[in-house]
């Protein structure tokens, strides 16, 4: 059995090591939770079952396949809920597109890895901006109220506020519990001014809660 080592996997392992720590570099510099040493051992560890699948007995994808499983968990474990959106899907994508430049890198494909790599950062850098934009343009939020009392004007008092914000309301639904009055809204607006509002609703002592 022939234990040397080929050039062309040496190259493999330094693009991928090259490749996970440009990325992970920009997770870190964001405050990511999947930073720079994961990210790099990601890629790194994905590069290794490939080169390791190539000289397994008949060339077996199976390892390979496997890759896609075991990165699919990883991804999995970042994402979590909470009451009003679902984080850690940028980081889960992140991770997946890492494990898929690693098998790139792997298979000898060194010059398609960073390409990947350079399109993988210019999206992770461009987002802000994006999101910036998408931030500017006016979009639908439903919010779900429920007011100390049965007073009316409370509802009233909330809708005077939106329009101070800029933003305009359409009553979808006002009901009344054992408790207290709720209503459901329909705000569309900025996300600026969303925020906004919602800075505000938090400190008004009309409202008991809201999401």
């Amino acid at each position: 059995m022939d234990f040397s080592i080929e050039l062309r996997d040496i190259i493999s392992i330094i693009t991928s090591v090259l490749c996970g720590g440009a990325i992970g570099f920009e997770r870190e510099y964001k405050n990511k939770s999947t930073g720079f040493r994961t990210i790099m051992l990601i890629t790194l560890g994905s590069t290794i079952f490939t080169i390791v699948s190539r000289y397994g007995a008949g060339t077996d994808d199976r390892i390979s396949a496997n890759i896609i499983t075991g990165i699919g968990f990883i991804g999995a474990g970042v994402i979590f809920k909470d009451k009003m959106s679902v984080l850690g899907l940028t980081t889960a994508a992140v991770i997946w597109t890492a494990a898929a430049i690693g098998m790139t890198a792997g298979i000898g494909y060194h010059s398609l890895a960073v390409v990947f790599t350079a399109i993988t950062l210019i999206i992770l850098i461009l987002v802000n901006k994006i999101e910036l934009l998408i931030g500017s343009l006016k979009k639908n939020k439903i919010l779900n109220i429920s007011f100390n009392n049965y007073d009316l004007s409370q509802l009233q008092l909330l809708e005077q506020k939106i329009k101070e914000h800029h933003l305009k309301s359409k009553r979808l639904e006002v009901y009344k519990t054992d408790r207290t009055l709720s209503a459901v809204l329909e705000i569309t607006g900025t996300k600026k001014n969303a925020d906004k509002l919602s800075l505000e609703m938090v400190e008004m002592k009309e409202i008991r809660e809201f999401h």
